[in-house]
Parts: C-alpha cells; sequence; structure tokens
C-alpha cells in the first residue's frame, strides 16, 4: 500500500508571477495562479493568490465531459453554484441555483471546473469580501492566469489526487524561488496566510 502525501507546495520565482511550480514529493508539475500573482491579503476580485496553507475539501467533477478523477468526486450539478456576492448569508459557499445573490455557475462553458476541488480558504472564519472560489481546479490550454486559484492541466490533477490524502494540504509560500520541499521542514499546518 502506497503511502499518501499530505502537503502539496507552490513557488513562483517572485510575488507577481503568475506561473508557478507545484511539488508533490518528489514530483514537480507547471501551474497557473491569479493573474496578479500571490498575494497575502485577499480581496473579492483582486485576482491574486491567496498566500497560506489551505486544506483540500470536496472534489468535484464534470461526469458528462470526463470520468470520474478520484473516488470521492462528486458529480457537478447543473444547479450547483458559488456565492461571491459580499454581505450575502452565503458567501464563499456552494449554493443551489438558480440563486438571487452573485455568484458563478459551477457547470462552467469551459473546461476549468471539469475538475475543481474546493480549498479551505476563507471558510472558518468566513470573513465578508476576503476572497470567495478560491479553488484547486484545471488551467487553461495557453497556462494563462486564473482569477485567484491554482490551476494544473487534467492529466496532471489526475496525478496529484492519485498521490495526496483526502485531507491533503496545498501550501501557496510567499517566498521566491522553486525551492525544494525536501530542504524545508513542513510547514506548520494550523498557520494561516
Amino acid at each position: 500500500m502506497k503511502r499518501l502525501i499530505t502537503y502539496i507546495h507552490v513557488h513562483a520565482i517572485n510575488l507577481s508571477s503568475t506561473r508557478a511550480l507545484l511539488r508533490v514529493g518528489t514530483l514537480a508539475f507547471p501551474c497557473s495562479l491569479g493573474r496578479s500573482g500571490r498575494i497575502h491579503r485577499k480581496r473579492e476580485g483582486d485576482g491574486g493568490t491567496p498566500v497560506g496553507i489551505w486544506t483540500l475539501r470536496r472534489v468535484f467533477y464534470r461526469q458528462d465531459m470526463i470520468c470520474r478523477p478520484a473516488a470521492a468526486a462528486r458529480a457537478i450539478r447543473a444547479t450547483d453554484g458559488w456565492c461571491e456576492k459580499r454581505g450575502d448569508r452565503n458567501y464563499n459557499r456552494l449554493v443551489h441555483l438558480p440563486y438571487a445573490a452573485a455568484h458563478e455557475s459551477m457547470k462552467r462553458d469551459d473546461d476549468l471546473y471539469n475538475v475543481v476541488v474546493e480549498l479551505s480558504h476563507n471558510e472558518r472564519p468566513r470573513v465578508q469580501g476576503h476572497g470567495s472560489a478560491v479553488f484547486f481546479h484545471l488551467r487553461r490550454a495557453d497556462g494563462g492566469p486564473t482569477a485567484g486559484c491554482v490551476a494544473v492541466s487534467l492529466k496532471d490533477m489526475k496525478t496529484i489526487l492519485s498521490l495526496v490524502r483526502h485531507d491533503a494540504r496545498i501550501v501557496v509560500w510567499s517566498s521566491a524561488g522553486p525551492l525544494s520541499p525536501l530542504r524545508r521542514k513542513s510547514p506548520n499546518p494550523h498557520a494561516r496566510g
């Protein structure tokens, strides 16, 4: 029985970089970050990927587009949305569509959410305006930036999900450079960014 990995590490050359290297154990994968790079104080709509340690939560996938990528993955329903309206009681939560407040549909027209993993960013405490829908999802074909998420190719996502624990943590580092996680101690899993 293989030992599953607890930490996924994301490093980029500098804070404003929209491309990074994602490491899982000894493997490395190219990934995309937010259009504003990595940021320390996330705000709704700022386009930044928040620095910190975020636990992987639910895995969703498009059943009409791909096969189940992980045993615990849940098929996205046409009625699945994610609330992004500051002040709404369901801000940064999965909602049932139609929904009156501003939201995004989880069943997108592009392929980015064919596999999408909910992250624990702005979960407890959930602070209005500190960012919603910060996910780990699929990358654009051209490797372009995200709206604040971490993104990899479908092939890499399937590999990563097969290597990590169901409650693995993604560590978005603020330090510059593609440092090997083997040269650093694992970060404090209780620290928040």
